[in-house]
């Protein structure tokens, strides 16, 4: 039995030392941080520390070793911080985003069903002219036609593709919309 009493004595009550002693580390990593939210890290930390060491805790010079696991701990983080830079917007990815890559997949599926739904003359006509990187008179070769014909194709075509991605207004069940 008096091994068991011996074992109790060195047992630390957490309770008692949490209340004895988090308010001044807490002001203590509050000076060192200057940041509340830090600062209650930094004094919980300590505290979980002290908890997993318990059996050799000297209640002696507890408060000391809670203070310097504090201080410690906001100097780890400080050369921590030191190593970290914001990022500056000129270094940002340009490319799109996934948002944006998903609405142009959608928004390529709309052109390339509107584009299958042109004649193959019309289809050809406007994808050679697209961007203006062919000129009228290489497709109008292309397709055996003359220069007029091709600049009448294309810009039939065009509008063709334009009234089909045109977005549509959505209608009330039963009822057909007005031409």
């Amino acid at each position: 039995m008096a091994a068991e009493g011996g074992n109790r004595e060195r047992l630390v009550d957490f309770g008692t030392l949490y209340q004895e002693h988090a308010r001044d580390l807490r002001t203590f990593a509050l000076y060192l941080s200057g940041d509340a939210s830090t600062a209650d890290d930094l004094v919980s930390e300590a505290f979980v520390r002290a908890w997993t060491v318990r059996e050799r805790v000297e209640m002696a010079t507890v408060r000391g070793y809670l203070f310097t696991i504090v201080r410690n701990l906001f100097l780890k983080q400080r050369r921590i911080g030191q190593r970290e830079v914001t990022l500056d917007d000129r270094l940002a990815d340009a490319r799109p985003g996934p948002d944006e890559r998903a609405a142009g997949q959608s928004d390529l599926h709309a052109v390339l069903t509107a584009l299958a739904g042109l004649s193959e003359t019309d289809r050809a006509a406007v994808l050679m002219r697209a961007d203006e990187r062919m000129p009228y008179e290489d497709i109008a070769a292309a397709l055996g036609i003359s220069v007029v014909a091709a600049k009448v194709k294309v810009h039939r075509a065009r509008l063709k593709l334009a009234e089909r991605l045109k977005p549509r207004p959505a209608t009330a069940p039963g009822k057909e919309r007005e031409r």
